[in-house]
């Protein structure tokens, strides 16, 4: 069963992508998870906590884990390519996690966090199975990030297709990347 605030969240969630940070109010966000209008105030201060909530919980299915056995090389381009995918299939989600933040939220402090710390992570088995330059891990992980985060935003914004600006679409930046953090580990 879902909890009120899992509720809000995923309305929260559903106006974001139907129209932007502008669509949600704590308002709709209540009549849209069924509970009163004063509701989403029992759970968040105001519209931004409830929009960093949105945005952790995001982070969190994001982060991805390492599958039992799979390749580190394929893991890393497996990882860079589900944030692509995620980046394109939810634009208005992708701006909102990477947007400006002008209050701290604990909850999306610990999501980034563990994110951030999961990616390393598979950047470092990469490292050490040679399939990525040696280094230091966090650098190398913020080199795929910025290339996927960098490829999504050019497609999203038109800037970035198979058959116009870049003869690429992101993924294919992707395996660019791979390729040639592959040479560079080599």
């Amino acid at each position: 069963m879902t909890s009120t605030r899992d509720a809000l969240v995923d309305a929260a969630a559903d106006l974001l992508a139907a129209g932007g940070p502008a669509a949600v109010t704590l308002r709709e966000v209540g009549r849209r998870a069924g509970v009163s209008h004063n509701a989403p105030y029992k759970h968040f201060a105001d519209k931004e906590e409830l929009l960093a909530a949105v945005a952790g919980r995001e982070l969190t299915r994001r982060s991805g884990v390492s599958r039992e056995g799979e390749d580190p090389a394929a893991a890393l381009s497996r990882r860079a390519k589900a944030y692509v995918r995620w980046a394109m299939a939810y634009p208005a989600r992708f701006k909102l996690v990477f947007g400006a933040w002008t209050t701290a939220s604990a909850e999306l402090g610990e999501a980034a966090s563990a994110s951030r710390a999961s990616f390393v992570e598979t950047v470092r088995a990469a490292q050490a199975a040679g399939a990525a330059p040696p280094g230091d891990p966090e650098r190398v992980t913020a080199l795929v990030l910025a290339l996927a985060h960098g490829a999504a935003d050019l497609a999203l914004g038109g800037h970035l297709s198979r058959d116009g600006k870049g003869h690429a679409d992101p993924e294919d930046l992707v395996d660019d990347l791979m390729a040639l953090l592959a040479q560079g580990a080599g």
